[in-house]
């Protein structure tokens, strides 16, 4: 099946730093890519570069073969959504009137009746329903980034009547929620995956990348240094010269995928 999203030796380049180097990858429909790597090693900018926020310096973005640049606005909101690191709002609006602006753009023509529907769905998909009155800067980090969740949400479904390919881009999604909203998010991402949906996320937690990633790709110093199935990428060596930290893989019985645990470091009196 042809890549929803590809990357072609993409690099991105600021005053005389460069951030990203030669970076290539191919997003496939029913696929959950995991982008894993230290702070400040690229990760938020490679998704800037493939959601069209940011311009590449080097290299191309295509969307079903086509160059990003030459999609119209309205396609390429109807083809992928992005739920940012933070989504602070200084006005008061309500989390519905939140949810709903992902209608905007991808789903202008959808009204009335058909519009709130779909409002109303999301909100109880990433269970907000309760909040849907209350104002968003009023709401705690985690419920805000809840309300997010739904409006790209609301976003992709509002776009599927006219591009069923579609890509949902997750920054850090679960950064601000407690495990049990953690998990409902992944798992949501995994029930779009299993619809055809493409997903490309960036976490930090490695074991939950390790639970529901189908492709993990490491990322350190902009460079892309590993890239494969989780099985196969989280390495005890890989691990320890990523992030400088001693790390051990840990198969866990009744476990489907294997643990990350920290190793203690042992200190000798002087």
């Amino acid at each position: 099946m042809s890549p929803l999203v590809e990357a072609r030796g993409v690099g991105f380049t600021t005053r005389r730093t460069t951030i990203l180097h030669d970076v290539s990858l191919a997003l496939q429909p029913g696929r959950i890519t995991v982008v894993l790597g230290p702070n400040g090693a690229g990760k938020s900018t490679l998704l800037r570069l493939l959601v069209g926020e940011l311009r590449p310096s080097t290299g191309i973005i295509t969307y079903d073969g086509i160059a990003m640049g030459d999609l119209p606005h309205w396609k390429l909101a109807a083809k992928r959504a992005v739920l940012p690191q933070s989504g602070s709002l200084a006005f008061p609006f309500t989390a519905y009137e939140v949810v709903a602006l992902g209608l905007d753009g991808a789903g202008r023509s959808i009204t009335g009746r058909a519009a709130e529907a779909k409002v109303v769905a999301a909100l109880h998909q990433a269970d907000v329903a309760h909040l849907a009155e209350r104002q968003f800067p009023t709401l705690s980090g985690g419920e805000q980034q809840r309300v997010q969740f739904a409006r790209v949400l609301c976003q992709l479904e509002a776009g599927r009547a006219h591009e069923p390919r579609q890509m949902l881009f997750l920054d850090e999604p679960v950064s601000s929620l407690d495990l049990e909203h953690q998990i409902a998010v992944l798992d949501t991402a995994r029930h779009l995956a299993a619809d055809g949906t493409g997903v490309f996320a960036i976490l930090h937690d490695l074991n939950l990348a390790a639970a529901y990633a189908d492709e993990l790709i490491v990322l350190q110093s902009g460079r892309q240094v590993a890239r494969g199935t989780p099985a196969d990428v989280l390495t005890d060596r890989l691990l320890a010269e990523t992030f400088g930290v001693n790390l051990a893989i840990r198969a866990v019985p009744a476990a489907p995928m294997p643990f990350v645990l920290p190793q203690a470091r042992h200190h000798t009196s002087e």
